[in-house]
């Protein structure tokens, strides 16, 4: 037995020493993996949708014919294919996704996708975008709703489709298409704009801490977290929020006329059914009634841009949520 116990302390020496001796060799590849990654180019995806939509169909109808009729279905469904595959349709639906969050990051893929589908979209082509979002930041969306903006002004039919949530920045960049679709449930509107700063002037004082903040200009700074903040400040901080809700409001306008802006233009928002009552939406339905309607005479496309995620962004990503959701700027 206390030969056991030596052998298996002398094993554990061992082992320590060699994963010391390895672990800069580790963290050298990981670093080597993590460069490669940040310099890959991200691969744009282009998938055939009308195939996929039909074999759900197929799926159910294995169970639900009898094997030979199936099998003449199969028939049927091979020759069509064959014949789109030699004769594609002519009219085509490019589909992209949007899943925003505060910053509005997914507008770095947006953009490319937007670009790759305009360099070979014609007229009679159409872009969906199926948009999520409940807001954030101005220069954020305002940029996704210009890359939205640049299919309308190459003359291709352009729709939103909304399942969940587009308010605030999410409606920003949806009022651009030519048409908005929506789930009965789906969140509409919200054309606000809100800031919040948390201040801790008062909890410095107590504990006999001074705080110094030395600006030029005399708005370079209005609210502070730290300093002490004055009625002139805010009034100059109300200002700007006022000013960035009344171009949303042109903004809006400017894209759906037909909106009555004193009624819906005050931040609240609206499920589909009172939203298309207001002519924040044009239609109630589903993105995916869209598709499969579509699909019938339509080829529809699905774009999308895989960006490789490198592994600081991995471990640092739940540290960058928390942090956006206490500390933004003014977010329509």
């Amino acid at each position: 037995m206390y030969f056991l116990l030596e052998y298996l302390l002398f094993a554990a020496k061992a082992i320590t020493v060699v994963g010391l001796c390895l672990l800069p060799f580790v963290v050298l590849l990981l670093v080597l993996k993590n460069t490669r990654r940040q310099h890959a180019q991200p691969d744009l995806t282009v998938e055939y949708l009308n195939d996929r939509l039909l074999d759900r169909q197929l799926a159910m109808e294995a169970h639900l014919l009898a094997p030979k009729a199936f099998k003449q279905r199969l028939k049927e469904v091979r020759q069509a294919r064959k014949s789109a595959s030699e004769n594609p349709p002519t009219q085509r639906l490019f589909l992209c996704d949007f899943a925003g969050d505060l910053r509005a990051e997914a507008v770095s893929s947006l953009r490319h996708e937007i670009s790759a589908i305009l360099s070979v979209a014609k007229v009679g082509d159409e872009v969906i975008v199926v948009l999520e979002s409940g807001g954030g930041t101005i220069h954020g969306y305002g940029l996704a709703a210009s890359q939205l903006q640049r299919v309308r002004d190459q003359g291709i039919r352009l729709t939103v489709a909304v399942d969940k949530i587009a308010a605030s920045g999410g409606y920003m960049m949806a009022c651009v298409a030519d048409q908005i679709i929506a789930a009965p449930f789906a969140i509409i509107g919200s054309i606000g704009v809100v800031a919040q700063v948390p201040n801790f002037n008062r909890l410095l004082r107590k504990h006999d801490i001074d705080f110094e903040l030395v600006t030029a200009g005399k708005y370079k700074r209005t609210l502070t977290m730290f300093g002490e903040n004055t009625a002139s400040g805010r009034e100059k901080f109300q200002a700007e929020i006022d000013d960035a809700h009344a171009l949303f409001k042109e903004f809006v306008a400017r894209h759906r006329s037909q909106l009555d802006l004193e009624k819906v233009g005050t931040g609240e928002y609206w499920f589909g059914t009172r939203a298309l009552e207001f002519g924040l939406v044009d239609r109630l339905l589903t993105s995916d009634e869209y598709l499969i309607d579509a699909a019938r005479e339509r080829a529809v496309y699905r774009v999308r841009l895989d960006r490789p995620r490198s592994l600081v962004d991995k471990l640092l990503s739940p540290v960058h949520t928390l942090a956006r959701e206490h500390l933004q700027p003014p977010t329509p």
